[in-house]
């Protein structure tokens, strides 16, 4: 075949190829994307429109040049939309078997999990708790942890011995009226015990589990395997150059916010 004919046929087939396989790599922004926050703690907070994950969702939209809208939705929601295609991405989520079936995942922190607990409960080990059936553990729904946590909060479940909210707030608020005795809490959730009521009426016990690692959650249904991909070199890209530490650093002591974004 001459050269002109070669020319015509490889610029017939780059006319059938979609945007995307043009920009193979990098991220498709043909159509508007959705990437859901939820209000918890330093993650986002809906009162003043802050937070870790904003910080990141608005960095993959400098990066990506895509449009992305940034809905706030329970958390519970977030992973059934995910599983149905109803959503492309999400931030801060931790994978187990069942999330792996539906979801991809961007690691960009990893951090352990700890039992907020009454004082007045009568608790010195997480043993203590899990063994005085009296005790009640507040919890959202939908959320996991690590080994150790997930089994104590699924054998509670088992007995009927949590009682659900939808937001931080609502369940430090029943734990200081003694409605439950303890909740699990991570280093996100630090600033509201900073408060003196719950400071002085609780204590923190560490759960043995390594550090959980938590990322950038991508929908299998609504994103194919090479967009997965070109998002999460996007994050990649934000941990090698230190952006990642650098947002963690405006919420944390320096030390901490290196070894949670450092692993």
């Amino acid at each position: 075949m001459c050269i002109v004919g070669r020319l015509l046929l490889w610029l017939s087939i780059g006319l059938m190829l979609s945007p995307a396989a043009w920009a193979a790599g990098k991220p498709d922004c043909s159509r508007p994307l959705s990437l859901a926050l939820h209000d918890h703690g330093l993650l986002y907070s809906v009162q003043t429109g802050e937070g870790i994950d904003k910080d990141i969702a608005d960095e993959l939209i400098r990066r990506s040049g895509c449009k992305l809208s940034l809905p706030v939705v329970p958390r519970a929601r977030i992973w059934q939309l995910i599983e149905s295609g109803g959503l492309d991405f999400s931030l801060s989520g931790i994978s187990n078997p069942a999330r792996e079936g539906f979801a991809s995942f961007a690691w960009y922190v990893s951090n352990k999990y700890y039992l907020l607990v009454r004082k007045d409960a009568g608790v010195q080990r997480l043993a203590d708790f899990e063994n005085n059936p009296a005790l009640k553990l507040g919890a959202i729904r939908s959320f996991r942890y690590g080994p150790s946590a997930n089994r104590m909060v699924d054998a509670l479940e088992a007995q009927s011995r949590i009682r659900y909210g939808t937001q931080l707030d609502s369940l430090y608020a029943i734990l200081l009226d003694n409605q439950v005795q303890a909740m699990i809490i991570e280093p996100f959730d630090y600033p509201t015990l900073e408060g003196a009521a719950l400071r002085a009426q609780t204590q923190i016990l560490e759960f043995e589990d390594p550090a959980i690692p938590h990322g950038l959650i991508m929908s299998k249904r609504s994103l194919p395997a090479e967009q997965r991909q070109a998002w999460a070199g996007l994050i990649d890209q934000m941990r090698s150059d230190g952006t990642i530490q650098r947002i963690f650093e405006k919420y944390f002591a320096p030390a901490l916010a290196r070894t949670m974004t450092q692993f």
